[in-house]
């Protein structure tokens, strides 16, 4: 029991990392951001390719890939999200235009970085063993306590910082917060770029862990809907409860399910469609309507 419980408490902090980034995005622009998978698998391979093909430190490649998809989500939001929310006048046109910037990233992934998987080696060697009770490699305890620290920062920052309290302030009311002064563009780009960097993050801490492919894309923006969906949409501590959640719940059934086949998300899926059937706002988001 103590070792599906540290593992769901390391995939879980990973995953509320993605989970932040696309609830960020809903909760500042109403947009549901299909490639945000895709920019995790960018980051991957950013790490990648700094730390790899470049030489350079594990510290190095990883700021390298928070800052390269900070840009890149910067010019999305500017140059194709930004003009669309403003001329459209349905919300459809941000999901086909989210699908398309998932579609097009995955073509400049495979035109860039190609299709093989890719890791990096160990940030460390050896493995933490408790009595046999809790068995941890030390690369997977230092990927966790990151993550939890960066999720520490972000909400540090959120709650606390300037830019913070006016992307806060834009989620609760548009039209209040421009009325005090808040320039909704400036900090909806700030918004994206740092769910873009987010991504990008968690793209490059579990490099050295899973590895990075060209497939990877889909599925992580699959998972990061389904924590959003169980914290409750634009929520953020909805976002960490859901990530944590579906990580603990990955665990247990990785563990408890294995003599059953690859039944795992079978299980997972049917039963987030029973609890959407019972709570459709998830557990911390409001009602609908």
């Amino acid at each position: 029991m103590e070792q599906i419980i540290v593992n769901g408490l390391y995939m879980g902090a990973q995953y509320a990392l993605i989970a932040l980034g696309l609830t960020l995005i809903f909760s500042l622009m109403n947009v549901l951001n299909f490639a945000h998978g895709q920019l995790y698998v960018i980051g991957g391979f950013m790490t990648y390719t700094v730390s790899v093909k470049l030489g350079m430190p594990y510290i190095v490649a990883l700021i390298s890939a928070g800052v390269s998809l900070a840009i890149i989500g910067a010019i999305l939001e500017k140059f194709l999200f930004r003009p669309v929310i403003k001329k459209s006048v349905r919300e459809e046109s941000t999901m086909l235009l989210a699908a398309g910037v998932a579609f097009f990233l995955d073509a400049a992934i495979l035109l860039l970085f190609g299709e093989k998987q890719r890791g990096i080696p160990k940030i460390v060697d050896g493995v933490f063993n408790w009595d046999f009770i809790i068995i941890m490699p030390y690369d997977r305890i230092l990927i966790g306590c990151l993550a939890v620290l960066i999720v520490i920062l972000f909400i540090a920052y959120m709650q606390y910082s300037k830019a913070g309290r006016a992307m806060r302030a834009l989620a609760q009311d548009k039209v209040a917060a421009q009325l005090m002064g808040v320039n909704i563009d400036r900090y909806s780009m700030i918004g994206f770029a740092l769910a873009a960097m987010l991504a990008g993050v968690v793209g490059g801490l579990l490099v050295s862990i899973t590895g990075v492919n060209l497939g990877m894309g889909g599925p992580t923006s699959i998972k990061a809907f389904m924590m959003v969906m169980i914290g409750g949409a634009g929520v953020i501590p909805g976002a960490i409860a859901g990530g944590f959640i579906l990580g603990m719940m990955e665990s247990v059934g990785l563990t408890v399910l294995s003599d059953f086949g690859d039944i795992t998300y079978l299980v997972i899926f049917a039963s987030l469609m029973v609890f959407l059937a019972l709570r459709p706002q998830g557990l911390m988001g409001k009602p609908w309507g």
